[in-house]
């Protein structure tokens, strides 16, 4: 039987996935690999899809996990988590542009917007495992 309750680890999961998938391609562009990059990047996109939908399927049927750390660690929470669900709202229209204009070889265009995408997807997908660590495993 499918158990709810493992869905926070997964996302954790696909989100370390997605990161270290985001600097492997990031690595194959700075090399001139752009096929390898391109496999890299469908890879990240993919494993932050699934972690949408796991994400989405969690929150549906469990709702939010309060926090219960108290004194400074709760300052420290909610200083990664703050700006992580910022960027996260922003990262799918980004990430989304990126892909687009990387799919269709606007390699100028996608160049300029993927300066900005990578790093704020690399964030969210770090400060992402950071928030479920201290959620869950704090």
């Amino acid at each position: 039987m499918f158990d709810v309750m493992m869905l926070p680890a997964v996302n954790a999961t696909l989100n370390a996935t997605a990161g270290v998938l985001l600097v492997l391609g990031y690595v194959q562009i700075r090399r001139g690999q752009v096929a390898t990059h391109r496999k890299f990047m469908l890879a990240a996109f993919a494993a932050s899809a699934v972690f949408l939908v796991s994400y989405v399927t969690y929150h549906a049927q469990v709702g939010s996990q309060p926090f219960t750390g108290q004194g400074a660690i709760r300052i420290v929470y909610f200083a990664v988590l703050i700006p992580h669900i910022i960027l996260a709202a922003l990262i799918l229209p980004l990430a989304l542009i990126t892909l687009r204009r990387g799919l269709r070889r606007d390699d100028a265009r996608h160049r300029a917007i993927a300066r900005w995408t990578l790093p704020i997807w690399l964030y969210v997908s770090v400060t992402g495992v950071i928030v479920y660590w201290m959620l869950y495993q704090m």
